[in-house]
């Protein structure tokens, strides 16, 4: 059995600490903030030059083939070299530096942006590396955006170039006149012949784009163009922009984030030095690239000369698309963990009888062992049962990163011992290009987000009116500041905004609250903003209360709602149909009811209140943090309905906007003045 290492995973540098804030901590194993990985990377195209010099003739990039249009069925994976691509990139860049010289009479191209708005699949990645080539960067739009985010950001950074599949093509056209800098449409689908959709779009783009003079050519197009007007590549250099960020953001337009290529080869060394992929990796890319979380993470794997399968596009054919390719390096979102700990822990520990028993017997074991610092793997229970459920990710992976939201301790700890693999917890922000802190590979207890990476250095700092002190007991506490070279250099055309968040130090104030833990571990306690005041005067967190909802088996999505005119919470569920429907059976045997009529049954909704209650018993809540109401909804929170961020936070204002009426009759059927008498007679 490993011995447990109880050493601190961080080191304070000497004499740092200051009045209301706590010493600089940084990781105790690379006490002098780290270079590039390589001397010689300094680009992200750099990252990519390396892999290719050590996977020239291996797979880089692969997707799935349409085999039968007719039944939707796709083949297995297919792959390009690494040398593949990289021709691919130099015939894409030269063909895109004509368009520039020629059609759009930029004879100096450098430090222009292109747009990017598509689902991912290998021509994003290729677009993003060329212009690293080429001297230009990128401007990252979320596949999901709407028409007025989309018509912000491309003003905002003035493109005159977009790259888009075909189905955002109409959109772009319609907006043209409000986006006038517009010229260019690179369509990433072909016009007409195999896999063609054209036809299925309900305007003819080809006349439409004709009629607003905007130049309209397919991505194959500019690489046969390239191809035969070879320019040499002009590279960027460190501090050049790689891209421009628009952060999803729960309120407001978004804000541009500046990243340079000397922030992005940072934040790629330091998870690279951390996690370790190998040249024998394969990972599936499937999060948003123009989320920083997913792009560092394909940048890291391309570094090492890793293999990349993108998804199919369809969120619902995901876990298909996983169990085809096999992945054995993964980047994961709490909110797809949660589904997959749902569908596995009802088979398993929630399951009735004999299975049931045996199962939570195996899960015992093996969280005794991990907690003791014995590893995730067990000679016995694990060939009889776990083997078998680290199929439904294809049953060969080995590690995996969650980030972009928290994730509860018991399904991280849950999931670590029923996949069997290194399930790391990491946290950053599009400032910070992805990385600020992040457990080790061999972790084993959950709670926290781990130590600072080795590009970066942490701090805390005192919030006196949320009594959040770096003077604390036991542990320091306070807003987490982040400082190192990959931190972004601010908010593009937003000094206001950048100054913000950015001090005269190179800080970066993230607006969480942080302890530092008995290990030197970061954890994230509270959010500065994410708050708000019961009429009673109580603080409430509504994230840390949607946390331990979210863990009941009946919870698929939750939003949590109060404010200072109530005394209490209530709440928005989206109930997980599987396990909706076996209550229901419960609840009104007699009854045949579909997901609609079981969301809308009084005597259901009442159960699902009372098993909500027995998960805030059991999660520590208190009286006040439970809510006395909910309404049960079948459309789950979507980028769709504007609920969710296109990185899948929610978007509170928005929920609360959308569900204005629906929490207006949750408060009108409460008896609010024996509420308030309730707490009342607690008080006294």
């Amino acid at each position: 059995m490993m011995p447990i290492d109880l050493n601190n995973q961080t080191i304070q540098v000497p004499d740092s600490k200051r009045p209301g804030q706590t010493a600089i901590y940084r990781n105790s194993s690379f006490p002098e903030l780290i270079e590039s990985v390589k001397p010689e990377i300094k680009t992200t195209y750099d990252i990519f030059a390396n892999g290719l010099s050590i996977s020239r003739n291996k797979p880089c990039f692969g997707r799935r083939p349409l085999i039968n249009a007719q039944t939707g069925e796709y083949g297995p994976y297919e792959w390009e070299t690494y040398q593949e691509v990289s021709d691919r990139i130099d015939n894409f860049g030269s063909g895109l530096l004509d368009l520039f010289e020629n059609t759009l009479n930029i004879k100096d191209s450098k430090a222009h942006p292109v747009g990017i708005w598509s689902v991912n699949r290998p021509e994003w990645t290729i677009t993003d590396i060329t212009c690293s080539a080429y001297s230009l960067f990128i401007v990252a739009l979320y596949d999901s955006l709407g028409p007025e985010a989309v018509e912000y950001a491309i003003n905002h950074s003035e493109l005159q170039i977009v790259v888009c599949s075909i189905e955002h093509i109409p959109k772009l056209l319609k907006i043209s006149e409000k986006i006038p800098s517009l010229k260019v449409i690179i369509s990433l689908d072909p016009f007409e012949g195999p896999g063609s959709i054209i036809s299925t779009l309900d305007t003819d783009i080809i006349a439409m784009a004709a009629e607003k003079n905007i130049h309209l050519v397919e991505f194959k197009a500019v690489e046969k163009l390239g191809e035969t007007k070879k320019k040499p590549h002009r590279c960027a250099a460190p501090d050049d922009l790689t891209c421009i960020m628009y952060t999803s953001g729960t309120t407001g337009l978004p804000k541009g984030a500046m990243i340079t290529q000397d922030n992005c080869v940072i934040s790629v060394s330091a998870i690279y030095l951390r996690y370790c992929p190998k040249q024998t990796d394969i990972s599936i890319s499937y999060l948003p690239l123009a989320h920083i979380f997913a792009r560092l993470a394909d940048w890291m794997l391309i570094l090492a000369g890793s293999q990349i399968g993108y998804f199919r596009g369809d969120m619902s054919l995901l876990m298909n698309d996983i169990q085809t390719l096999q992945p054995t390096f993964m980047i994961i979102v709490p909110r797809l963990l949660n589904r997959i700990y749902s569908n596995i822990a009802q088979a398993t520990i929630l399951a009735p009888g004999i299975k049931g028993a045996i199962a939570r017997k195996a899960v015992s074991a093996k969280i005794e062992r991990l907690s003791s610092g014995g590893g995730v793997n067990h000679a016995f229970w694990d060939p009889l049962i776990f083997n078998k459920i680290k199929s439904v990710l294809g049953g060969r992976v080995r590690t995996m990163i969650t980030g972009a939201a928290p994730i509860a301790n018991d399904i991280l700890q849950f999931m670590r011992i029923v996949l069997g693999c290194s399930l790391v917890e990491g946290y950053g922000a599009t400032e910070t290009s992805a990385a600020a802190t992040g457990q080790d590979l061999t972790e084993y207890t959950a709670g926290h987000v781990g130590a600072p990476f080795p590009a970066n250095e942490i701090k805390l700092v005192d919030i006196p009116d949320m009594n959040y002190l770096s003077t604390d007991k036991p542990f320091p506490r306070g807003e987490v500041c982040v400082r190192g070279r990959n931190i972004f250099i601010g908010y593009y055309k937003d000094e206001e905004k950048t100054r913000e968040v950015l001090d005269s130090e190179g800080w970066y104030h993230t607006g969480d609250v942080g302890a530092i833990n008995e290990r030197g571990c970061l954890r994230l306690i509270d959010r500065k903003k994410n708050i708000f005041k019961l009429a009673q005067g109580e603080y409430i967190a509504p994230e840390k209360i949607e946390n331990i909802y979210v863990k009941e088996p009946l919870v698929s999505q939750i939003f949590v709602h109060g404010d200072s005119l109530q005394p209490c919470l209530v709440a928005v569920i989206v109930p997980d149909p599987v396990a909706l429907n076996k209550l229901a059976q419960q609840v009104v045997p007699e009854e045949t009811l579909d997901y609609q009529g079981q969301c809308d049954n009084p005597a259901i909704q009442e159960a699902v209140l009372t098993q909500l209650n027995y998960a805030a018993k059991k999660g520590g809540l208190l009286g006040f943090e439970m809510a006395k109401a909910i309404y049960l909804e079948t459309d789950p929170f979507s980028t769709e309905n504007d609920i969710l961020t296109p990185s899948f936070k929610l978007k509170r204002h928005q929920a609360m906007i959308h569900y204005e009426k629906r929490i207006a009759e949750l408060y009108g059927k409460l008896d609010i003045k024996n509420e308030k008498a309730i707490f009342n007679k607690q008080q006294q």
